[in-house]
């Protein structure tokens, strides 16, 4: 009964989507408020829809109904709590209704706290989304249910794949979503804006926030699925620039040039026909990663289907909605009036660059995961575009970008002081030289860029905050003055310092992991010792253990620091009989100077074990470095300006069937 629940709350969820798409549009074109507020409560109820059959899929799986093939192939009686609940989304259907879910929830929190947006654009921006969300519900419900059942039913289940029995499953995916997902809002702003024929700086404010959200989100997501990766895998590594990886990544570089063009038209109303390309295309590249993800053309630890079916379902979707905002663009985008005139040389010329940086590093990542798939197809030649191409074409667009950012906080709008912004980075600029060189005496080994890129870190990092500082008016008046200064300043200011900031401490975890780690593999047994950057490790046990649905072979070692503190650390080899398949766990000591990591190959006749022992300096930097990140993000989001809900002058509130002017 509760499968069924799930599966007609999906079908009138479709059903109200279509309304929604349909009768608010009409309501504009008539100039019937009726009509255009329909849109509001028809996204309130699908959401509520959407959440019971969510909820109804939950409850299958702690019950373990196996009589739902979904819950039969992704699930067991033993498996913990934890991994009950989320595996609900560690698969496709799962992972699909979770899709729609924060889709939906988007959608309902447009017509909560759009109450202050002119009619007919909230009417619009809501249609858009219902087209969205009703094409999403008609490929779960008729590819992808995730509440079919199965008869007989099975006594027991298949269990979860291994790898997703983690707690990473219960953060990454739905973090990764919010971002993804969040992107469809800028989408349907966009398309409401050309539907309508106007936009201005107030579309820019209104859209801005949604951005952001969906920005951090992502930023959030990628960094914590970097993480597991890092500690579940085994293999030591935090990127490997694969293309499910990349399908990430390729939207978190548009979000970025379109959270920074979206600046520029808020404040001068310039680049508003590059602003809804990029609104445009950063929702395609998300449909492109589910594509990835979700056709079969890759083979991943990402992946969740391999259902040819389905991709060429999504991609009818992608060529759809991409392809109708592309040509509704060209149609509609050399007819919206142009913004304000700026000089090369202002905070609008740096926005400018960094959206050429980015986008032009977002291409080649696109060209990179795309191009073996393309050669294949043709020509059925399979190649592998790795961490060479991609280091070699990234890099030299990076480097300029990151020197760059400082910079452009330090101009005025319009018209910049290039000299005068220079002169405030001086002190940035002579604690980078330093810290590179110190590095460079100190440390002899390690690829002789190393130090470049340690001062590129410090370069940021100082440089974010030498805003702050020119602002307070730091070493011109006294201590008090300054801070209170500091403290007035708007958190807007505040969010843009730490999101730059971020990027250095980034820089600096992904310099020392890279450029200085130090490695081992060898055979152990019990007793054997050995030395790796000044840490002694001795292999002090090898025991077999049992778990809840796995069987545990785990290896301890006893670790000397340099300080010459003794601390334990495990690492083990599963295996899950439900699934026939092992996986390895690492086992980390974690510092901020660096983590020690261990991680274990195959058993050996003598009854050692192959061991590989890592020491990565810095890495917890890059994840501590995408944490400071977001809470730029954050702080910029909580800024009053930002808010969604922020009042609209009494002109505005006048206004009818047009965006309202910023204030």
């Amino acid at each position: 009964m509760i499968a069924e629940l799930g599966h007609y709350a999906l079908v009138l969820a479709l059903a109200l989507s279509l309304v929604q798409s349909t009768v608010p549009l009409l309501g504009v074109r008539r100039g019937d408020a009726r009509l255009m507020a329909l849109a509001g409560s028809t996204s309130t109820v699908i959401f509520a829809l959407v959440l019971v059959s969510f909820g109804a899929l939950t409850t299958l799986y702690l019950q373990s109904d196996f009589s739902v093939v979904n819950v039969f192939e992704n699930s067991h009686s033993a498996k913990p709590l934890i991994y009950k609940i989320s595996g609900v989304w560690g698969n496709h259907e799962g992972s699909m209704l979770l899709w729609i879910l924060i889709l939906v929830l988007f959608s309902a929190l447009v017509a909560l706290f759009g109450a202050n947006l002119p009619a007919t654009l909230r009417a619009t921006v809501l249609a858009v989304q219902g087209w969205i969300i009703a094409t999403f519900l008609l490929f779960i419900l008729a590819t992808s249910n995730p509440f079919a059942r199965l008869d007989p039913a099975p006594f027991e289940g298949r269990d979860l794949n291994p790898l997703l029995q983690d707690p990473g499953l219960a953060a990454h995916p739905p973090l990764l979503y919010l971002g993804y997902v969040g992107f469809s809002i800028a989408f349907s702003f966009a398309i409401a804006a050309l539907i309508l024929g106007r936009i201005d700086a107030a579309w820019a404010r209104w859209v801005r926030p949604w951005v952001l959200t969906a920005w951090i989100f992502l930023t959030l997501g990628i960094s914590m699925g970097s993480y597991w990766a890092y500690y579940e895998l085994g293999w030591g590594g935090w990127w490997f620039w694969d293309p499910v990886e990349n399908a990430s990544f390729m939207p978190w570089l548009a979000g970025t040039a379109l959270l920074h063009s979206a600046i520029v038209m808020e404040k001068r109303e310039a680049l508003k026909v590059w602003t809804l390309l990029l609104a445009i295309l950063t929702f395609a590249l998300s449909l492109l990663g589910t594509f990835l993800v979700r056709s079969g053309v890759l083979t991943s630890v990402h992946a969740f289907a391999t259902d040819p079916a389905r991709g060429v379902f999504i991609l009818a979707i992608m060529v759809a909605f991409v392809g109708g905002a592309l040509a509704l663009y060209a149609w509609r985008a050399p007819s919206l009036k142009q913004g304000g005139i700026f000089a090369p040389i202002s905070r609008e010329g740096t926005l400018v660059l960094n959206n050429l940086f980015l986008s032009t590093m977002c291409a080649a990542v696109l060209v990179g995961t795309l191009y073996p798939l393309a050669l294949e197809a043709v020509t059925d030649e399979k190649i592998s575009v790795g961490p060479p191409f991609f280091n070699a074409t990234f890099a030299p667009l990076a480097i300029p970008l990151f020197v760059l950012i400082p910079f452009g906080p330090m101009l005025a709008w319009k018209r910049g002081d290039l000299n005068g912004a220079a002169q405030r980075l001086l002190a940035a600029a002579a604690i980078a030289a330093v810290g590179g060189a110190m590095a460079a005496s100190l440390v002899q080994k390690g690829p002789w860029l190393a130090p470049v890129g340690l001062a590129l870190g410090l370069w940021l990092i100082v440089g974010a905050f030498s805003e702050i500082a020119s602002r307070a008016k730091v070493l011109q008046e006294p201590l008090s003055v300054a801070w209170a200064r500091a403290k007035g300043l708007p958190r807007s200011a505040w969010g843009t310092a730490f999101a730059h900031a971020g990027v250095g401490v980034l820089v600096l975890g992904v310099v020392g992991e890279t450029a200085w780690k130090t490695e081992f593999i060898g055979v152990m047994g019990p007793g054997d010792r050995i030395e790796i950057s000044d840490h002694a490790v001795t292999l002090t046990d090898i025991r077999a253990e049992r778990g809840p649905n796995f069987q545990d072979q785990v290896v301890t070692f006893s670790v000397v620091r340099p300080n010459g503190a003794r601390l334990p650390v495990s690492a083990s080899k599963r295996f899950y009989p439900a699934r026939q398949m092992p996986t390895t766990e690492a086992g980390m000591i974690e510092r901020l100077s660096g983590d020690l990591y261990v991680t274990l190959g195959e058993p050996q006749d003598d009854g050692k074990i192959v061991v590989r022992v890592f020491y990565k300096p810095q890495v917890n930097l890059i994840w501590i470095g995408s944490l400071i990140m977001a809470l730029g993000g954050v702080l910029s989001l909580s800024d009053r300006r930002l808010r969604v809900g922020a009042p609209r002058s009494a002109k505005a509130h006048r206004a009818t069937g047009h965006v309202a002017p910023a204030e």
